[in-house]
């Protein structure tokens, strides 16, 4: 098998089980913070227990994010040597500073872990709230060398050497903006749906007490008002980044939409598959003008085609699923989430479970599809990118390395990711049947 191909499923499976972990520490960061805030507004130690909760399957997941990102890290350097060369002297700095910011979320937590019960409420709060904030700052900052990927700025290529280097210029790249802020809605919106879907889970179960159903039911509610807000600003997140990539990366644009003919009213074609020979997305649907809509803001609006570049420059063409699978599971969980903000509204008055079975599932479901969506994203992001590591100026192909044995690495190391996930599944089990929720409850009565 091509070394290339190979260098790409191994770094590939290695940011796919990271992404899992970093994902979830960011976004359940969030709803730990909101949850102390919770507890010093409404004076209410549901919202304590499960701040202490969900600090405890954090600090679980953080375990495995930090050894999972330092392989990834070291991957970096050993699978695509060509690319570090031009990092190393042009978008070192976000690297450099994600250092601090992990150490920051590092330094609050165990604060927070260690001394919550001789913290003030006040002091709680600003805890978390730094466990939080390092959490982002960490993703933000390494997003922006995955941006500069995408859009490289801030440094000249002179006779094959790199000169002219602005570390700012290159860390803050056209694409930075768009691509941080939907990383960040999407990252606080599967930690609101992963608490969603334990708590409707929970709600589930027909042995519960009332007590148990009340401390439910206040974490399912606020999962699903971040949920929901989460997953309606990455909605707008995700049309900045439309409008990014008709700006910077129209090829990429192209292969999502499976666009092949420059045109104006060019439509947004959902599900089908795109085929080169017919020049068109067999089987799919079309809507006239919506692409070019939301691409330029009108549909006279002119959106280029695949045809308009280069063959050996497309990227992989089922990134157009991928893009589908990403978008059909975002309006999902708007609609599931908002169904469920709706069912409470109407029933806020009801003693008992508010929400009617099928939702309860569905909201369960939510979860999953929450980390479907952040691995399509991922991979379309990176893969739409294909054959360039940094767009424009390096392929895959000249940065990955030559070395052999990349097939017996990648079956260890997948085998590694599936023990590890097996052993994390696991420990959170036996942790949290060890330590029930009745327990946690009557420490804080």
């Amino acid at each position: 098998m091509d070394h290339v191909l190979l260098a790409r499923m191994l770094f590939g499976t290695s940011m796919a089980f990271h992404i899992i972990f970093a994902t979830l520490t960011v976004g359940l960061s969030l709803m730990i913070f909101f949850a102390e805030w919770m507890r010093a507004l409404r004076n209410d130690l549901d919202y304590a227990v499960l701040a202490k909760r969900l600090t405890k399957g954090l600090a679980i997941l953080l375990g495995v994010a930090i050894p999972t990102g330092t392989i990834v890290a070291i991957m970096l350097s050993l699978l695509w040597p060509g690319f570090m060369e031009i990092v190393g002297q042009v978008i070192a700095l976000p690297f450099q500073i994600e250092i601090f910011a992990f150490f920051l979320e590092s330094l609050f937590l165990a604060i927070y872990v260690y001394a919550a019960d001789r913290l003030s409420p006040a002091m709680r709060i600003i805890s978390s709230f730094f466990i939080a904030f390092g959490a982002v700052a960490s993703a933000v900052l390494i997003t922006s060398a995955h941006s500069w990927m995408n859009t490289p700025r801030g440094f000249d290529i002179i006779d094959g050497q790199i000169e002219n280097v602005n570390p700012l210029a290159a860390a803050l790249s056209p694409s930075f903006w768009s691509t941080s802020y939907h990383v960040v809605s999407t990252a606080y919106m599967t930690g609101a749906f992963v608490l969603c879907a334990v708590a409707a889970f929970k709600l589930l179960k027909p042995s519960i007490t009332a007590a148990e159903v009340r401390y439910h039911q206040k974490g399912l509610m606020l999962a699903l008002v971040f949920g929901f807000l989460m997953s309606v600003w990455t909605g707008f997140t995700g049309h900045d980044t439309t409008v990014m990539l008709y700006e910077e990366i129209p090829i990429k644009l192209a292969a999502a939409e499976g666009l092949f003919d420059t045109q104006t009213n060019a439509p947004l074609t959902i599900l089908g598959t795109p085929s080169p020979e017919a020049n068109e997305v067999i089987g799919g649907l079309e809507f006239p003008g919506l692409l070019s809509w939301l691409a330029t803001g009108s549909t006279d609006g002119v959106v280029q085609g695949l045809n308009d570049f280069p063959v050996e420059q497309w990227p992989p063409l089922f990134v157009h699923t991928l893009f589908n699978v990403m978008v059909g599971i975002g309006f999902a969980l708007i609609a599931v989430s908002g169904l469920g903000l709706l069912f409470s509204f109407f029933r806020r008055k009801q003693n008992g479970i508010r929400f009617p079975k099928w939702l309860l599932i569905a909201l369960v479901a939510a979860g999953p599809l929450a980390m479907i969506g952040i691995e399509t994203g991922w991979i379309f992001s990176c893969t739409g990118r294909q054959p360039w590591i940094i767009f424009g100026v390096q392929t895959t192909a000249e940065a990955a390395t030559t070395s052999g044995n990349l097939g017996l690495l990648f079956f260890l190391f997948s085998t590694l990711y599936l023990v590890l996930l097996i052993l994390t599944s696991f420990v959170m089990y036996f942790y949290f049947k060890r330590n029930p929720l009745r327990q946690d409850m009557s420490a804080f009565r």
